[in-house]
């Protein structure tokens, strides 16, 4: 499994430019495609709101790749 650290400088991401950003797709419309055929999990159970706030301490799963969102530490 591809594991993928996503440092999140904001109070949340949302699910669809969470993907783009990562490079999971191209784009934040395919992002929002991913997600409406069922094929994202977060923490576990499958999202289905394509601009679900996605927020530090989250874990999410496409496929074989594993994305765990941390927040970014402020020197």
């Amino acid at each position: 499994m591809q594991q993928i650290e996503f440092q999140l400088k904001g109070d949340h991401v949302e699910l669809n430019q969470l993907l783009k950003l990562v490079g999971v797709c191209d784009s934040g419309g395919a992002g929002k495609a991913l997600v409406a055929e069922g094929v994202v999990a977060v923490d576990g159970g499958v999202e289905l709101r394509k601009t679900a706030k996605i927020r530090a301490g989250s874990v999410v799963t496409l496929g074989d790749v594993r994305i765990m969102v941390k927040k970014t530490e402020m020197s």
